[in-house]
């Protein structure tokens, strides 16, 4: 809310416009389990980066709220946390994996593999929906800006840019390896992979849509790091068009001091890297 989140090598940061002008930058080293040897482990690495996608979110979320409001910050604690991840876990895999299965057992059976593609394009298109009402919330909005905000400041540093506000607004809203581009490639992936399955009883569906959820995730995250090492590749980047088309749904060109707090964000990543080394 009103920032943007950083994450560097070792360290986390977040830059909150406060109401009256100023920027808080809060940096803090990210746990071991999100830096050490098993975020090297292929497919175990995408579940890892998942976990901390939501862990780090939640927290960032609670902080940025609090300091725009300019609230006294209380820290989430552990059971609470889980309980919220749990809640944002089930609703989200209820929403995208098991409800499009339930509406795709009221079309007329088409048998194998259009089965698996019908309940596939339900998926995107209810995911598409999501995204698409939570641009009519104004404070959504907002956070959709920072979001441009971010990439264009990733994408002016990793083009070698100077860290300046008339310099970062010139880049691209869009980015490779958004989380945007992720989730669509896990729907796609979920596609193939449950028309793989089969179809078997319904129970044994609905479980598969569940405990599949972190495999397809870890396999998503292979592709997404495949495709951003030839994000140069013209056929590497027409295939993954898709996803940053979906970025639209999901960024909103920034104003000047929006892209000020994501320097702000991004610079602070890297001094808090520098500072531990």
């Amino acid at each position: 809310m009103e920032g943007v989140m950083m994450r560097g090598e070792r360290s986390i940061a977040m830059a909150v416009r406060r109401p009256n002008g100023e920027i808080d930058l809060t940096t803090k080293p990210l746990p071991n389990i999100f830096t050490g040897n098993m975020r090297k482990i292929p497919l175990v690495r995408g579940v890892i980066v998942l976990a901390e996608s939501l862990v780090l979110g939640v927290q960032a979320l609670l902080h940025s709220a609090n300091v725009a409001l300019e609230e006294e910050e209380e820290e989430m604690s552990g059971p609470l946390m889980w309980v919220v991840l749990a809640f944002s876990m089930a609703f989200a895999i209820g929403l995208f994996f098991v409800v499009p299965l339930l509406l795709a057992e009221l079309l007329p059976d088409f048998g194998l593999p259009l089965a698996g593609a019908a309940e596939g394009v339900l998926r995107i298109v209810i995911f598409g929906l999501y995204l698409g009402a939570m641009n009519l919330i104004p404070s959504i909005r907002s956070v959709f800006a920072f979001h441009g905000a971010e990439h264009k400041t990733i994408n002016a540093y990793e083009d070698g840019a100077p860290m300046e506000v008339g310099a970062v607004k010139r880049y691209s809203t869009a980015h490779l390896r958004c989380g945007t581009s992720f989730l669509l490639t896990v729907l796609i992936i979920a596609i193939i992979l449950f028309t793989l399955v089969g179809e078997p009883a319904l129970w044994l569906r609905i479980v598969s849509r569940i405990v599949l959820v972190p495999f397809i995730a870890g396999l998503a995250y292979e592709v997404t790091r495949f495709s951003a090492t030839y994000e140069d590749n013209p056929v590497i980047h027409a295939f993954f068009w898709p996803g940053l088309a979906l970025q639209t749904l999901t960024t909103r060109q920034p104003n000047d001091s929006q892209i000020e707090v994501g320097i702000c964000a991004l610079q602070g990543a890297i001094q808090a890297d520098g500072a531990q080394e």
